[in-house]
């Protein structure tokens, strides 16, 4: 199938160059056949899964989503859904990038969704359920809002399921953020996102775009390149806390 990237010089321009040197305030651990990064608030019945960009489920930047979600009362858990397969790599040849996308789709994560979502349950007890992803994990939280009604609400951040034919079928409250100056989603598909799901979905959904912004701004460390981004960046953080907050 003819991928909607396959014709960019750089198919994903999560521009790493602004990677942020963080720890991470969690751990961590193993869950059956995959590892996760899991931080968790002193007591809550509330967990959020976060997915992971191309650059994988080590990425300190993720990891400091992950605790910004612990932060406001949320168990955060971010599981390799690469499932120990390298991840992409900025020194890599972007001409290989469909290659390496071959065993790492987006939409085929169901075995390790059900994982965490048992781990949640019975080692956590979690009683609700959302997810949050960035990138290709934009992409895996769309397409976990059209499988799963028992997920509270979603909030998917640059990221389209493009090619299945329910995908304006929303089972659960999804967020949809994006940036006004993608070079990966261009602004008619977010535009045919919106009007489809008006006529389609049932479930409640928003579709925001952000002026002036670029992929990758909600999850990266623009605040020390340019101060014109930070108060997009920060109301789209506090977009996606809200609608956590509100159907959570």
């Amino acid at each position: 199938m003819q991928n909607a990237m396959a014709n960019e010089a750089k198919p994903c321009p999560c521009d790493i160059g602004d990677k942020i040197e963080y720890g991470g305030l969690g751990e961590e651990v193993q869950i059956e056949h995959i590892k996760a990064y899991v931080v968790k608030p002193p007591a809550s019945e509330k967990a959020i899964v976060v997915i992971q960009d191309i650059y994988g489920w080590q990425l300190p930047n993720t990891r400091y989503m992950a605790d910004m979600l612990s932060a406001n009362g949320y168990i955060a858990i971010c599981p390799d859904f690469f499932v120990g397969k390298e991840p992409w790599s900025p020194s890599h040849d972007w001409s290989t990038f469909q290659q390496w996308l071959e065993d790492k789709k987006p939409t085929d994560i169901k075995k390790e969704v059900d994982v965490v979502l048992k781990y949640l349950k019975e080692q956590c007890g979690v009683k609700h359920i959302g997810v949050v992803g960035f990138c290709w994990g934009g992409v895996a939280t769309h397409y976990l809002a059209l499988q799963y009604q028992e997920i509270k609400a979603g909030v998917s951040v640059y990221g389209i399921v493009r090619e299945r034919e329910d995908r304006f079928d929303l089972k659960s409250p999804t967020l949809f953020i994006f940036a006004e100056n993608d070079a990966v989603i261009p602004l008619d598909q977010v535009t045919t996102l919106e009007t489809r799901l008006k006529e389609k979905c049932t479930a409640d959904f928003q579709v925001k775009i952000f002026p002036n912004q670029t992929h990758g701004f909600v999850h990266r460390k623009r605040e020390d390149i340019n101060p014109d981004d930070k108060p997009y960046i920060e109301e789209a953080r506090t977009d996606m806390i809200n609608w956590l907050n509100k159907y959570m």
